[in-house]
């Protein structure tokens, strides 16, 4: 004979919107961190394999050195890209290229400095950089979440 609280169907009283990032929160944290990498290991990744092109496009806004700050600028974004991506090292990596989107908005989307013509859309460039950096400050108070290769390789030690 089976008791009545087992057979009690628990009712999840939780807003669905509550439920959603509850149960799918993982995933969506990895999506997430999907989202934010690609365009940096894309961007990244096209640097490395034109540093000369990037190395002149620094030296034309202005930048001294730019022969140097070209290689280690494509690697931090490419590399810091990965790491979000992988989950490796992620509060790092958060750090790393919130630096240097800060960076790279401040050498290449100075909207103010710009042709009135030419103001709106640096401007918008300007906004969204700021998002992303809003993004991985996420990124760095959060971690990499559940779905992280730092994370796995920890539970198998």
């Amino acid at each position: 004979m089976s008791r009545m609280s087992d057979r009690v169907t628990r009712f999840d009283s939780r807003p669905l919107i509550d439920q959603v990032a509850a149960d799918w929160g993982n995933a969506l944290w990895l999506i997430g961190r999907i989202l934010l990498a690609v365009i940096f290991i894309q961007s990244g990744f096209g640097k490395l394999m034109g540093l000369g092109v990037f190395s002149t496009t620094l030296a034309d806004a202005g930048l001294p050195m730019s022969s140097v700050l070209a290689p280690i600028a494509a690697i931090i974004e490419f590399g810091g890209g990965l790491a979000i991506l992988l989950g490796i090292g992620t509060r790092y990596a958060a750090l790393a290229l919130i630096v240097f989107v800060a960076a790279a908005t401040l050498i290449a989307h100075r909207f103010w400095a710009y042709p009135p013509e030419q103001q709106p859309v640096q401007m918008v460039q300007f906004a969204k950089n700021l998002a992303i950096i809003g993004g991985f400050m996420f990124v760095f108070v959060t971690g990499g979440g559940h779905y992280t290769l730092e994370r796995w390789w920890r539970e198998r030690s």
